[in-house]
């Protein structure tokens, strides 16, 4: 009896009995490894690939390429386009060089000069001051006598001609001329055709003494992909 009780003391003398915990169950879990922030590229501005169509004008003198402005000036370039793609361009002259109205009107035209089966109809006239364009130097303009009649002629312009812009607030005729595109390559070209023997007699009107004499074969024209070089150009006017 004496035995128990000296057990039971010596146990109260411990004092309460503690249950054995893992150590790693008191301890909180290791932190997790931060995530790196993403990285971002620099915001560079997307550059849109040009496609409007270029087209090479192979010539008695050298290669001329035009840039058409389809997407403001649709029916016009549409037009042109209709003559390269059939080839019926092919043949095609520039007959006219305007030397004789002076440095601030300076342009060379062409057109069908031979076989008339080879015209389309006329095409809807599309003014300058619906399309946004303008005639500066360089720009691609399609002749006409009165709006809505023109069909295979067109002009070159070596100098700015703002009078060819269309101008509603003025009295008659007032349409201008449609631009539909521009000079992009071999302005020396044009220079030369500019600069080329004209008749002294042949011509009417204000037209005698600006006819080539010969004129200048357009012996091929047929698209072509956008030059890596391609000027930005100027018909299409500063918003």
């Amino acid at each position: 009896m004496l035995t128990i009780i000296l057990s039971a003391l010596a146990l109260a003398a411990q004092g309460p009995t503690t249950p054995t915990v893992p150590p790693s169950a008191t301890q909180l879990p290791p932190p997790a490894p931060p995530v790196p922030a993403p990285v971002t590229s620099p915001v560079v501005g997307v550059v849109e690939a040009d496609t409007r169509p270029y087209v090479a004008l192979a010539t008695d003198l050298g290669t001329i390429t035009v840039r058409l402005e389809d997407k403001r000036a649709p029916v016009t370039a549409a037009n042109f386009l209709r003559y390269v793609d059939t080839k019926r361009m092919d043949g095609f002259k520039f007959y006219r060089s305007t030397r004789s109205w002076g440095p601030a009107s300076q342009l060379i035209q062409a057109g069908n000069r031979g076989d008339a089966r080879k015209n389309f109809p006329v095409i809807a006239h599309e003014p300058t001051n619906v399309t946004g364009l303008t005639n500066c130097k360089g720009a691609l303009v399609m002749a006409r006598l009165a709006p809505g009649d023109a069909m295979t002629d067109f002009f070159l312009l070596l100098s700015d001609i703002p009078g060819f812009d269309a101008d509603p607030a003025q009295s008659g005729d007032n349409a201008g001329f449609a631009v539909f595109g521009e000079l992009v390559g071999g302005a020396d070209v044009a220079e030369k055709i500019f600069a080329a023997p004209v008749s002294p007699t042949a011509g009417e009107g204000v037209m005698q003494g600006q006819m080539l004499e010969p004129m200048v074969t357009i012996k091929t024209a047929r698209r072509i992909p956008a030059p890596a070089d391609a000027p930005k150009g100027c018909v299409v006017k500063a918003p």
